[in-house]
């Protein structure tokens, strides 16, 4: 184990803490000599005061990722394995999640102190998400540390390319594991993680799923950007009139389907630009009791967010013309670049311009398996809207 004492020292170039777990390259003075990516490092400010612990990395634009500010705590395996008892204490202790579903996020990197790592749990199979260097380097640690909690699970990892680039670090493609059957309150739902469909399965919504629901009874339901049908689904089951999905992609609309059938749902599903699909409904007078529109995240450049409101102010618009004087819309962003505020405000400006009084009701997020550092509010990527529309 590496005593603090032996850690190498990055020095920052303010002496202020920074206030955030990420410190940019710029705000730091380059080490003297070269460190692997990913080596933990002591944190001094300015003033050569101890500011925390971390995983260093030279390649990134997040050079340093702030694990602990107590210099009685080192960052090893043991540190590793304490963390993630304590997340998967929170979810069966607390939130006790395993009384209503078997698909629900283990780790929340920042929001349970594990920088750089994601964990999800579909039935007997983790999905295990590396995003540091750092954090790459404990994949024995980490493996190890959740099956105990899971005996018997099968483990599937993986990085996305432009993170191992970035990053510097190896993390080659393992095969799929087989899909494999999930539940959430009472409903039955595919889940395929590996197969270019992400998981198939979003369990960040959860409890948008359920409350979307809960005010559909007897209404007919708009589902846009369906994904894999989870709001078509519990919309169908708590009683709506009927629910129609739209979504461009012809895979993700077989999971959809398949998991209708399992439910023994009628749910109709349609492959579709939800553009086109929107105006061609406009052309027909199709009008909707509750429409939700859900769509993947739209950028990952903070150059792009003006980009990314421009597009969710035309779909958001384009749907309310489909939905009838106190008609209900669930409008979705899973942009973390875009704030709570800017996705606010263009739906002010879309009630503006469609001469529509737009009033929200609820405003939620990912479910509390998904936490939020305080001092890390990007972690709160998820935004959903529960409005009324006149």
């Amino acid at each position: 184990m590496t005593t603090s004492a032996e850690l190498p020292v990055i020095r920052l170039k303010s002496d202020r803490a920074p206030g955030h777990p990420w410190v940019w390259s710029a705000q730091v003075h380059k080490p003297e000599s070269r460190l692997p990516p990913g080596s933990v490092v002591d944190v001094m400010d300015a003033k050569y005061r101890f500011v925390g612990r971390g995983f260093w990395n030279g390649h990134a634009r997040i050079a340093l990722r702030l694990l602990t500010a107590d210099a009685g705590e080192s960052i090893d395996a043991a540190w590793v394995a304490l963390r993630i008892d304590r997340a998967v204490a929170l979810r069966r202790e607390l939130l006790k999640l395993d009384d209503t579903t078997d698909a629900w996020r283990v780790v929340h990197s920042e929001g349970d102190g594990l920088s750089g790592l994601i964990v999800d749990r579909y039935a007997d199979i983790l999905v295990i998400e590396y995003f540091a260097a750092g954090m790459w380097k404990f994949r024995d640690a980490i493996h190890a540390a959740l099956l105990r909690h899971f005996p018997g699970a099968r483990l599937y990892w993986f990085a996305e390319s432009h993170v191992q680039k970035q990053e510097s670090f190896d993390c080659r493609p393992m095969e799929a594991p087989t899909p494999v059957e999930v539940h959430e309150h009472g409903l039955r739902f595919h889940a395929a993680p590996g197969y270019g469909h992400k998981t198939g399965f979003f369990a960040d919504q959860r409890e948008n799923r359920r409350r979307f629901a809960e005010l559909v009874r007897g209404r007919r339901v708009l589902d846009l950007c369906c994904n894999a049908g989870g709001f078509a689904v519990h919309a169908m089951a708590a009683g709506a009139k009927g629910v129609t999905g739209v979504d461009m992609d012809a895979g993700i609309l077989e999971i959809a389907r398949a998991n209708a059938t399992a439910n023994n749902l009628p749910a109709r599903f349609e492959q579709a630009d939800i553009f086109d699909w929107l105006r061609q409904a406009v052309a027909r007078g199709e009008r909707y009791d509750a429409v939700i529109l859900d769509p993947a995240k739209l950028t990952r450049d903070r150059t792009k967010v003006l980009d990314a409101l421009k597009k969710y102010f035309a779909m958001n618009r384009l749907a309310l013309d489909v939905i009838p004087p106190g008609g209900l819309l669930l409008t979705c962003s899973c942009t973390g670049l875009v704030s709570e505020a800017d996705f606010l405000e263009m739906l002010r400006r879309v009630a503006l311009n469609a001469g529509r009084e737009i009033q929200v009701l609820e405003v939620r997020g990912a479910g509390a398996d998904h936490p939020v550092r305080t001092d890390v509010p990007e972690s709160r990527y998820l935004k959903a809207v529960f409005c009324r529309v006149d």
